[in-house]
C-alpha cells in the first residue's frame, strides 16, 4: 500500500513534491538548461497553488465523498453485520476546513454504535491490525464499543490486516465462518468508494455505511474557495492517496 511506503509518502503531500521538483529546476539551472528549470519550477509552484486553493479539495474531494448518500443510522438497511474498518481521517474532525472539536467530530465508531443500537444489524466485525506494538485497531475499537454498552457477544474482532483490501479479505473470511451474509461497511465517506469496491470484489454482498462527509464549506466561518488556505493542503494528501489508491487497486484487479 501506498502509505506503507516512506519515500511514496513524500510525494503525497503536494508541498513534498513540488519542492522536489524546485529543487530539479535549481539543478537544471545551474547545468545551464534553463528552460527545463523554468518548466520544473511552474510544475513544482503550480502543484503546490493547485492544492492550497479549498476549491481543489472540495470538488475533487467531494467527487468521492458524494458518491454514496449519506442516511441516518434509522434508516440505514438492515444487514447481519457492520463492518467497520480501522483508521482516523483528519483527525475525525467534522469538517476539513474546520479546527479539530471533539464536541462536534464524528467518527466510524460514533457511526457503528448509532448503526447497531439503531437495530440495523446484530453483530459489529472490527476490522484492523495494529499499526505498531500489539493492540490492534481492533481492540481499541472494541473496547470503546463495549464502554458505550455494545455486549460483547456481538463483537467479531479481525486483529490481522493493514490495508483496505485485507480488510475484505479476512472479513470475508470471519463473515464466512459466522454465517453472516450481509454487511454494512463502515468508513469514512472518503474512503468509502476505494472501500466497497474491494468488498464486493470479493463476493461479499456490501452496503455503504460512511461517516457523514466532512470536505463541505463551514457555514459559520468565511472560507472563499478561490484563495489559498492551510488547511486545504492539510485535506490534499488523503484525497490524492485515495485516488491514487483506487488506480493501484484498479491494476491489482482488486477493484
Amino acid at each position: 500500500m501506498l502509505s506503507q511506503i516512506p519515500f511514496s509518502n513524500l510525494f503525497l503531500y503536494p508541498p513534498s513534491l513540488g519542492l522536489f521538483l524546485l529543487v530539479i529546476a535549481v539543478v537544471c539551472a545551474l547545468w545551464s538548461h534553463k528552460r527545463i528549470a523554468v518548466v520544473f519550477s511552474i510544475m513544482g509552484l503550480g502543484w503546490i497553488l493547485l492544492w492550497s486553493l479549498p476549491i481543489t479539495s472540495l470538488y475533487l474531494g467531494s467527487k468521492l465523498e458524494r458518491r454514496y448518500t449519506y442516511e441516518e443510522a434509522a434508516r440505514a438497511p438492515r444487514a447481519d453485520v457492520i463492518v467497520v474498518l480501522g483508521g482516523n481521517t483528519q483527525a475525525n474532525r467534522a469538517n476539513w476546513f474546520e479546527p479539530y472539536n471533539r464536541a462536534t467530530a464524528f467518527d466510524r465508531i460514533d457511526r457503528a454504535t448509532a448503526l447497531y443500537f439503531a437495530g440495523r444489524a446484530p453483530k459489529i466485525l472490527l476490522s484492523g491490525g495494529a499499526l505498531e506494538g500489539k493492540v490492534s485497531e481492533a481492540q481499541i475499537m472494541a473496547r470503546i464499543l463495549r464502554q458505550r454498552g455494545v455486549p460483547e457477544s456481538a463483537l467479531i474482532l479481525e486483529n490481522n490486516s493493514r490495508y483496505t483490501y485485507q480488510n475484505a479479505q479476512f472479513s470475508d473470511q470471519l463473515m464466512q465462518s459466522a454465517q453472516l451474509k450481509r454487511a454494512l461497511l463502515v468508513t469514512s465517506a472518503l474512503h468509502m468508494p476505494r472501500a466497497l469496491a474491494t468488498f464486493i470484489k470479493r463476493g461479499i454482498d456490501t452496503m455503504p455505511a460512511s461517516s457523514a462527509p466532512q470536505i463541505t464549506l463551514p457555514e459559520d466561518v468565511e472560507l472563499n474557495p478561490w484563495l489559498p488556505q492551510i488547511r486545504s493542503l492539510e485535506a490534499s494528501r488523503t484525497i490524492i492517496k485515495e485516488y491514487l489508491g483506487l488506480l493501484g487497486y484498479w491494476l491489482r484487479g482488486w477493484v
